[in-house]
């Protein structure tokens, strides 16, 4: 399960050093996500400590981190919002409890579409986005995690100052001015200890060192027992799912919620995969993080906890710390639980503050900073999709991003790709002969038809399709249209070097068709 052979003494030292830095700075992002999703913090917490400890046992990528995240806690926003327009008639308390029950049995189906891609082999479709979509993915996560530190950063009362920036800043650093020198002396240390020495994450001592500090010289800052009450929690136990819900009426909302966390999920722990592979230059397995990923959000749904996937910050943190294999995230999911359960009243008195800077340290070190120098020898059209995948994650969430980027380039491709040329001479015989150049699809079926004069053309004619590709449908009926006319005009025509598959789908042209020892073997994509 360990690889054990490939562990040393300095590995499992780093693995359960870099687990235990995870663990703390699991606790307040899962009991955050929570606060999105409208449920208790329990829910977060739970579902951090399941989805993690089945990923990191089973997962595609050795030390990835998975748990609650903000994009999976998003979706369920509009879920809690279906749910009270669906029971107007339910108090606060019975309208959160059903809101709760609609997000396990969310999680639990979108599980299941979970495993079920991973069997079906579909996680290699995350090939589909192309380097300038991941870059700009990266960068606009780097861009939302460190978004997502400024609401600790700021004042209280925010909407008495309106739009004026600088009365927001002003107010802001005259109450948190503590917690600016915390994340400041957090982000020194994560910046120069490495320098010095990497014996000890750097993260992690930043925690323990400024822990004891602001708490031995009484320093009113807020700490993470301020963000909710952790001393009633308890292992997760296993929570039947409400039979009541498996109406119609709930399953119009529920089975559509499900498919979207089930994607958005997917996307970004194949995504976060591709990054730490880029990373450190080792393949994980699509297919099977797929499975993980399913096998923990449905486990998740069974015992209390909410869904979730891949956490890019945390999983950067625990690879740069030195958490390269299992026992790091397995540890981190185990320690995250005994910490909660059993030493809750310690992680309370953590400043959010050191949690802060880690994350400014992880958005910086997230971000790509060489696509900045590589985007001015870009082609336009990858640099676009970089800046407009950067842009929509920001904006709106991962999963727009990476489908408005693909199909950004998807579009891009086919303009590039939609001609189609042409050499044409004749034969002391007389006869015409067309050799063709290029990809025939339906982008390029336009520039097909103009290299070609049928009126003009000599009795016999030849196109030769050796240079040339016939990739689908579209460039099929191309073909069978051109030869109708030809055989209208009451011309020869013989058509060479096209392979057996788009022979069998010519209709009209099939005929007039060559067949020789050189003949291409590649298959044509239709729907016919």
């Amino acid at each position: 399960m360990f690889n054990l052979q490939n562990y040393s003494t300095q590995n499992i030292k780093n693995d359960l050093l870099s687990g235990a830095l995870v663990a703390v700075a699991l606790v307040p992002e899962a009991i955050a996500f929570s606060f999105i999703a409208g449920v208790s913090p329990i829910v977060g917490l739970y579902g951090a400590f399941i989805i993690g400890l089945i990923t990191a046992l089973i997962g595609g990528k050795p030390g990835m981190i998975s748990g609650a995240t903000g994009s999976v806690a998003v979706v369920f926003v509009s879920l809690g919002i279906a749910v009270s327009n669906l029971y107007p008639e339910l108090d606060r308390e019975g309208l959160s409890m059903m809101v709760l029950h609609y997000i396990l049995l969310t999680s639990i189906i979108a599980g299941v579409i979970q495993i079920a891609i991973g069997l079906f082999k579909m996680g290699k479709f995350i090939r589909l986005v192309p380097q300038p979509a991941l870059f700009g993915f990266v960068n606009g996560l780097a861009i939302v995690i460190a978004m997502a530190q400024l609401p600790f950063l700021a004042p209280a009362e925010m909407a008495q100052y309106g739009n004026n920036w600088i009365d927001i800043l002003s107010a802001s650093f005259s109450e948190h001015y503590i917690m600016y020198i915390i994340v400041v002396a957090t982000m020194l240390t994560m910046h120069f200890l490495p320098k010095v020495s990497k014996a000890v994450p750097a993260g992690l001592v930043a925690i323990i060192v400024i822990t004891l500090i602001t708490y031995f010289m009484h320093i009113d800052t807020k700490v993470v027992g301020d963000l909710a009450d952790l001393s009633n929690v308890s292992m997760p136990g296993f929570v039947m799912p409400d039979m009541s819900l498996f109406t119609w009426e709930s399953m119009k909302i529920i089975l559509p919620t499900a498919v979207i966390v089930a994607l958005v999920g997917l996307i970004e722990s194949l995504l976060t995969l591709s990054v730490l592979d880029e990373m450190g230059g080792k393949r994980g397995s699509g297919n099977q993080e797929c499975i993980a990923l399913g096998t923990g959000n449905a486990t998740s749904g069974l015992f209390g906890g909410m869904a979730g996937c891949a956490m890019i910050g945390q999983s950067v943190i625990n690879f740069t710390s030195g958490g390269l294999g299992r026992l790091s995230s397995f540890t981190a999911a185990v320690l995250l639980i005994i910490l909660v359960v059993n030493f809750s009243h310690i992680i309370a008195v953590i400043p959010v503050a050191v949690l802060v800077g880690i994350m400014f340290m992880v958005s910086i070190g997230t971000f790509e900073f060489s696509s900045l120098s590589r985007i001015r020898h870009m082609p336009r059209a990858d640099a676009f999709v970089l800046v407009a995948v950067t842009v929509i994650t920001v904006l709106e969430d991962l999963a727009v991003a990476v489908i408005a980027g693909i199909i950004i380039s998807a579009l891009v491709f086919a303009w590039k790709h939609a001609k189609i040329l042409s050499r044409s001479f004749t034969t002391p015989e007389g006869k015409k002969i067309y050799e063709l150049d290029g990809p025939l699809f339906f982008a390029s079926v336009t520039s097909f038809n103009e290299q070609f004069d049928v009126a003009n053309d000599p009795e016999e004619v030849v196109i030769d399709f050796r240079k040339a590709r016939v990739m689908d449908s579209s460039g099929t009926e191309a073909i069978d249209a051109l030869t109708e006319k030809y055989q209208n005009a009451g011309k020869k025509l013989t058509l060479r070097h096209l392979s057996e598959d788009c022979k069998k789908v010519l209709r009209t042209a099939g005929p007039f068709c060559t067949y020789e020892e050189d003949d291409p073997t590649y298959k044509v994509a239709t729907n016919i």
